[in-house]
């Protein structure tokens, strides 16, 4: 590589951690950065990292992010050479790509021609069949006409996938099992893609059983060279969007590895591929889980959300080689150059309710911990602690990475990351990923893309409350008053007072203290006997002996009826939270003699919004009858639509919800009559 400046200044044309990313690599080689950003990130960590940042727009990403004259402006503005769009938003846009040359700019992605012939997952299959690369059988015509794609859906045979032609990331995706619930699927796929991606345009598909997603890494440059970086697994998956990703994968065997890596080389070419991109496969497996042959599924013509995984593994600046080609460098490395060192694993932190269907959450960040960054730890994050994760963007936290030298070491490296992280504010999916971590369809390299929406149930959280890590809760309450107690009475003018020493004690019997906490809504009530370690825990009828309890460096340890255990623990006036280095309990400490008012529950008359978003379709109408299930309303929100349903049987009475406008969380959208 040569050590000359790549660029004086580069513009980085979007937010969140990609953006805080670029930033950090450019700085490291000595480029000037120059942020845009929302008005809904006038204090995100992105314009807080640049050099120098610009507003751009109102919060929607219509207004701002996908506003690219507002971006050229800004790049003309400021003496950018170079513009990076990260992934999502234009990084995809072949008309903001040439929009970009046509400025003098280099765009720090591949060529719009390229883009162009993979824009259309349909165009893209049959190019890909005519280079030799193995694509799914399926339907990829123009006349997008309903009868024709039935008849041609019918050819196919069921099961099937719909999938928008143009897009990606699961967006206006559908898997039809049977030709009767073809039509409606097709509807709701196409006014998906619609809304995400501005076109209608469906392809059909065979739908694979067992399916495994591997995708190839692959790097061009100006000079004709064209390589693969190995592959990542993407195969854990919830509706088509990726949970966890590795590398490498425990799928695949030597021969299949190069055979895929030799394929993915040869779609780059088709299409005279620069700078990076993925080439996605699903691998079909027999009933044991052994490959028995891979198909083409896209292009991704950007850098990709998972690329650190690939990062860890080959040591290299992915985001520094993509500036290199970007400046007219030949590919920094040969094929043969390429190396594959350990095993790396990424999940993804989201502000989401996986028990209610994971939902996103907004909402302040008003605790982030996450664990400290080493060898084996790496943290992409465009927030901090305080921030606000909002409404109009993925409601991604962080994403956190893990190397070890084999896949038991980098699970094990997983866990104890998980552990370490814990976010108060809006709720989040750690508890689903630590799950997700111990599952043997993990730990056994055996997942498939449909088994987390097979079996979600075998990854949430179990509603039980633990006895032990209750305990342990309420000790590590007890020991912080205890120690609060000695804290004031030191420093009052009487430090040997007999009642400052917070033991419950009192006249004619003795110490016990009440304590209460609220678990999933419902409250939880404990007593407790002892002090200064040892204590006697009653709770709904039982007893529990603790003893020899201390708290230092964040962990408590003691003995529960005899056992010893050791406790990760977390905790402020309005939470605490234990992890006993698998499972975490969070709990809320309240007023032990004031009953916390029960939330609204809404009845059963009204339907309301779950989070802010916009209404997409408004189907209830005044005088309808609907039954329980009927869904009624359509809201987007953070990138997805959600599908709001009458409670129960009914008519409707009011409709108070207009397709196209923004509503807040609770809005009333619909009244059944009483």
């Amino acid at each position: 590589m040569t050590d000359r400046k790549l660029f004086d200044t580069v513009l980085i044309a979007n937010r969140g951690e990609i953006a805080c990313r670029v930033i950090r690599t450019c700085r490291r080689l000595g480029i000037r950065t120059v942020a845009v950003f929302s008005e809904a990130d006038a204090d995100a960590q992105h314009v807080r990292l640049a050099d120098v940042a610009y507003p751009i727009g109102g919060p929607r990403p219509q207004d701002s992010y996908l506003r690219g004259d507002a971006i050229l402006e800004v790049a003309n503005q400021s003496g950018a050479q170079a513009i990076h769009p990260g992934y999502g938003f234009l990084s995809e846009n072949a008309d903001f790509a040439d929009a970009v040359e046509a400025a003098g700019l280099a765009f720090i992605g591949p060529r719009a021609a390229s883009m162009r012939k993979m824009g259309s997952k349909a165009g893209a299959k049959d190019l890909m069949h005519a280079a030799g690369v193995p694509v799914v059988p399926g339907y990829t015509g123009a006349d997008q006409s309903p009868d024709v794609l039935a008849r041609e859906a019918a050819r196919i045979g069921f099961p099937m996938m719909i999938k928008a032609a143009h897009g990606g990331g699961g967006k206006g995706m559908r898997i039809v099992r049977a030709l009767d619930e073809f039509m409606a699927s097709l509807e709701s796929c196409q006014r998906e893609a619609k809304n995400a991606f501005g076109r209608d345009r469906v392809l059909l598909e065979r739908y694979i059983g067992h399916p495994r997603h591997i995708e190839i890494q692959v790097f061009g440059d100006t000079h004709g060279h064209a390589i693969h970086l190995n592959e990542r697994e993407c195969s854990a998956q919830r509706r088509y969007q990726k949970v966890l990703e590795e590398s490498p994968s425990p799928l695949l065997t030597p021969e299949l590895r190069k055979q895929m890596g030799d394929a993915a080389v040869a779609a780059a070419r088709a299409i005279d591929y620069v700078n990076a991109g993925t080439v996605e496969f699903i691998v079909e497996s027999d009933g044991d889980g052994k490959p028995t042959g891979f198909y083409f599924m896209e292009i991704n013509t950007r850098l990709q959300v998972e690329h650190p995984v690939t990062e860890m593994v080959t040591g290299l600046d992915l985001v520094e080689w993509q500036l290199r080609v970007a400046a007219g460098e030949p590919l920094p490395l040969a094929q043969d150059a390429i190396r594959q060192d350990g095993h790396a694993i990424e999940v993804r932190l989201y502000a989401e309710d996986p028990e209610a269907g994971f939902l996103p959450g907004s909402g302040k960040l008003e605790r982030l911990r996450l664990p400290a960054q080493d060898a084996h730890v790496r943290i992409d994050s465009g927030v901090v602690a305080g921030d606000t994760v909002t409404i109009f963007y993925d409601p991604m936290i962080a994403k956190l990475i893990v190397h070890d030298a084999d896949r038991p070491s980098a699970l094990a490296r997983l866990r104890e990351a998980l552990a370490q992280c814990e976010i108060a504010g809006p709720k989040s999916n750690i508890e689903f990923l630590e799950r997700l971590a111990r599952h043997p369809a993990i730990t056994g390299g055996t997942i498939d893309t449909a088994y987390l929406d097979r079996h979600l149930d075998e990854f949430l959280p179990a509603p039980e409350l633990d006895r032990t890590a209750l305990a342990a809760a309420a000790i590590a309450q007890l020991l912080a008053q205890e120690q609060a107690a000695r804290d004031a009475a030191a420093a009052s003018t009487d430090p040997t007072s007999p009642w400052a020493i917070a033991d419950g004690w009192r006249l004619g019997h003795a110490g016990k203290r009440d304590l209460a906490f609220l678990h999933r809504g419902e409250r939880v009530l404990l007593a407790a006997h002892g002090s200064g370690g040892d204590y006697r825990l009653e709770h709904d009828g039982a007893t529990m002996e603790v003893t020899g309890a201390r708290l230092a460096d964040g962990a408590l340890s003691a003995r529960f009826d005899g056992d010893g255990r050791r406790f990760l623990v977390d905790f402020d006036p309005h939470r605490t939270v234990v992890h006993d280095g698998a499972r975490r309990l969070r709990l809320a400490p309240v007023a032990v003699y004031r009953p916390e008012a029960a939330a609204d529950t809404a009845g059963g008359h009204r339907v309301t919004a779950p989070m802010p978003g916009r209404v997409v379709v408004v189907k209830a109408k005044p005088g309808a009858d609907v039954r329980a299930g009927e869904e009624v309303v359509v809201i987007e929100a953070m990138k997805m639509e959600l599908s709001l349903k009458a409670p129960r049987d009914g008519r409707i009475a009011e409709v108070r919800a207009t397709a196209g406008e923004f509503v807040d969380a609770d809005a009333v959208l619909v009244t059944l009559e009483a």
